[in-house]
């Protein structure tokens, strides 16, 4: 693939601190020492996950939103290699393949004008080329019966998952979005805005349940569009933790049941989280705590098919706390599924 840079021991090594007496979760994962087809590459391995990042704000920027959520996955690796290989973790089931790289298309857009729209257009139509690259990643690491772990990226990449996921299973998915907004506006042309209205519209996503939507920044329009579909199932997050009209671990229980049924993806954005910074950091969202409850407690059903952690935009002063954050959400799930 044009786009996808492998993981390599040379990355490793240079990433990893070892100490005495102490051994690294990045000192077991495996690796690819060469690619042909995704596939054919890892349906032997004796794995379970396959984690792989996205470099890339060009979704986030075709939605006229603050670019960087594209270092995450480089944030994440330092942290994530780094942590404790021990009897909670297993290392030895995980593959590292890489990343999707996107600088040179992302240099393209400094010198747009995207007040124009034949401009936004241009940055609408890359997201386009993004997607069909997720697409291809996700469907061959499901069809090899691996677990995909997304990192990075905008929330427009849930298209890609949802799609190369449903592919895989030959028919549609549900998924759950912890999130402080629905990402189902029109279909104007790809962003990070539409990624879960465009998989409904294209015959990929059946059931959907939206946890913690934000009522400040959901428009009356998309509210009447939700309320008018059965698939379609939310909460807010004023309902949850400022009203406390409902209770968030029955809450789980009521988002689990609307999308198990069947195969479904697990979507984390991390502007739902409190102060954690992200393309739209939020100053009043669920705590880091409630975060790793969610993914423990979906991440344990056996028709849970992917996780993606997305939209997180680790700062130079912050990037240890993001990657530490999203390490710990990716650990979670994979404990989840052991026990």
């Amino acid at each position: 693939m044009e786009h996808l840079i492998l993981f390599t021991e040379k990355d490793k090594q240079q990433l990893l601190t070892k100490r005495k007496g102490e051994t690294k979760f990045g000192e077991h994962i495996q690796l690819i020492p060469n690619l042909t087809k995704i596939y054919d590459s890892i349906v032997n391995l004796d794995v379970d996950y396959v984690i792989f990042g996205i470099t890339e704000d060009i979704g986030i920027i075709a939605n006229y939103g603050k670019p960087s959520p594209y270092k995450a996955w480089d944030t994440t690796l330092k942290v994530l290699l780094n942590i404790q290989s021990n009897d909670f973790t297993d290392a030895k089931r995980v593959l590292i393949l890489g990343h999707l790289d996107y600088a040179e298309q992302h240099e393209s857009l400094s010198h747009l004008d995207l007040s124009k729209k034949k401009q936004i257009s241009k940055v609408r139509n890359l997201v386009e080329t993004i997607d069909r690259d997720v697409t291809h990643v996700v469907a061959s690491i499901i069809k090899a019966g691996k677990t995909p772990i997304i990192i990075g990226g905008g929330h427009n990449n849930a298209y890609g998952n949802i799609k190369g996921c449903a592919l895989a299973n030959n028919g549609k998915i549900n998924v759950v979005n912890f999130d402080a907004h629905s990402d189902f506006r029109a279909e104007e042309g790809r962003h990070s805005g539409n990624g879960f209205s465009y998989a409904f519209a294209e015959g990929f996503l059946k059931n959907y349940f939206i946890f913690g939507l934000h009522e400040n920044y959901t428009s009356d329009t998309l509210l009447k569009t939700m309320k008018k579909v059965k698939f379609i199932e939310y909460n807010t997050y004023e309902a949850l933790e400022v009203r406390n009209e409902l209770d968030f671990i029955s809450e789980m229980k009521t988002a689990l049941d609307h999308v198990s049924n069947t195969t479904f993806g697990i979507e984390i954005d991390c502007d739902a989280i409190e102060n954690i910074p992200s393309s739209a950091m939020t100053p009043s969202g669920f705590n880091v705590k409630q975060a790793r409850q969610f993914v423990n407690s979906l991440g344990k059903h056996q028709n849970a098919a992917y996780l993606h952690i997305c939209e997180a935009a680790p700062t130079t002063n912050e990037d240890t706390k993001v990657g530490k954050l999203i390490t710990y959400l990716i650990s979670d799930f994979i404990r989840a599924n052991r026990h």
